[in-house]
């Protein structure tokens, strides 16, 4: 196991750097960037585009505008909406993003911050990108573990008792209802929630943004647990409706694959009842590839789905840095959400494998190529 592990994480490096590397690729081929947008909005009426970049203020925006008749038709050419504004200014943009430098030097010197986790300066917020992570990640955490675990303690019953009750009226409503969940999307299920129970058409029963209330700080201990825990039914509910036919279905198919085995029926010709059939012999071998699959359904629901709910609660998580980086051109923001999440989901991949062995010291990894 231990010469697998090493493998496994040998593989990451370059797993990263070619994930890395596609994602730097299309991003130069990609329309606009920081410096188009600021002077976008240098052309437009946001004269105060420059108060975020370093070492300029209005006073330079406004001698760039003066120096106007300068601009030469090749920097014009490179940027759009470049005409009319002064060139040294332009190239002390390009210089502040760091876009004076070849694409392959910049890609280099990004790959060996990355090894420290050193991810730089936002471009726009004036705000280190790993605390904007740090800052943004307990609401995509809160959302994405109490997910897993409520459709794990919903799913994996409902499955067993599926899987005993197979073909019966009660399996075939189950299965109806949970599938029909599954076809509901999480924005529309959000939006109608919202309508129904928020205050917006009908009843004001649940908070409608935020993790927390205004006076979170007041409470008492209880009090702010129950606080957190009513602010979380609405956005849990709309993520999780439809989370829940997998692993419902997954447990259910995997106790009638152990029921139809020759242990069980030996174990019932030995006069066991049948919960002891169930629960001593076919659980543990039912619950396998469910319980190891742990670390995966968290991840999933840690990503999955989260930018729509996390904009229509007003929760300010990942999903929605992520999405407002690609929107303004925050590549710093944007490449460290994507080499964060691509590690987290290697690493979680093999921490997955392990758990396997864990519950079921007869799986082997050394003898399976990676």
């Amino acid at each position: 196991m231990a010469t697998y592990i090493l493998r496994r994480l040998l593989l990451i490096a370059p797993t990263l750097f070619g994930m890395l590397l596609l994602s730097f690729i299309l991003i130069q081929f990609t329309p606009g960037g920081p410096v188009e947008r600021v002077l976008a909005q240098l052309q437009g009426t946001d004269v105060g585009a420059t108060a975020r970049i370093g070492g300029s203020n209005s006073g330079e925006a406004g001698g760039a505008n003066a120096a106007a008749a300068q601009g030469d038709a090749g920097m014009a050419g490179k940027y759009r909406g470049a005409q009319g504004l002064d060139p040294e200014f332009i190239k002390k943009l390009e210089k502040q993003f760091g876009f004076d430098k070849p694409a392959y030097v910049r890609f280099f010197m990004m790959l060996r911050d990355y090894l420290t986790f050193n991810f730089g300066q936002s471009y726009f917020r004036d705000v280190s990108v790993l605390h904007l992570i740090v800052e943004k990640m307990p609401v995509s955490i809160s959302l994405g573990l109490w997910l897993t675990l409520i459709s794990y303690l919903i799913s994996v019953p409902l499955g067993v008792a599926k899987a005993v009750r197979d073909g019966s009226p009660f399996d075939v409503w189950t299965s109806a209802v949970i599938i029909g969940g599954y076809a509901i999307p999480g924005f529309i299920l959000a939006v109608l929630l919202i309508v129904l129970f928020a205050g917006g058409s009908y009843w004001s029963i649940f908070p409608l943004r935020g993790l927390t209330s205004d006076n979170f700080n007041e409470l008492s201990v209880m009090g702010k647990i129950a606080d957190y825990a009513w602010h979380l039914v609405l956005p849990l509910t709309a993520l999780g409706v439809g989370s829940f036919a997998t692993m419902t279905l997954l447990t259910k198919n995997s106790f009638l694959d152990e029921i139809r085995k020759q242990y069980v029926m030996t174990a019932r010709a030995k006069g066991l009842s049948e919960n002891q059939v169930l629960y001593r012999h076919v659980f543990r071998n039912a619950m396998l590839i469910v319980i190891a699959g742990f670390p995966g359904a968290f991840v999933g629901a840690f990503f999955s789905g989260s930018l729509l709910i996390e904009t229509i609660f007003s929760l300010d998580g990942l999903g929605l840095l992520g999405w407002r980086a690609a929107i303004d051109r925050d590549y710093p923001v944007l490449f460290a959400t994507l080499y964060i999440f691509g590690l987290f989901g290697l690493l979680t991949n093999l921490l997955s494998d392990i758990t396997y062995t864990l519950i079921d010291p007869r799986i082997d990894f050394e003898t399976r190529e990676v």
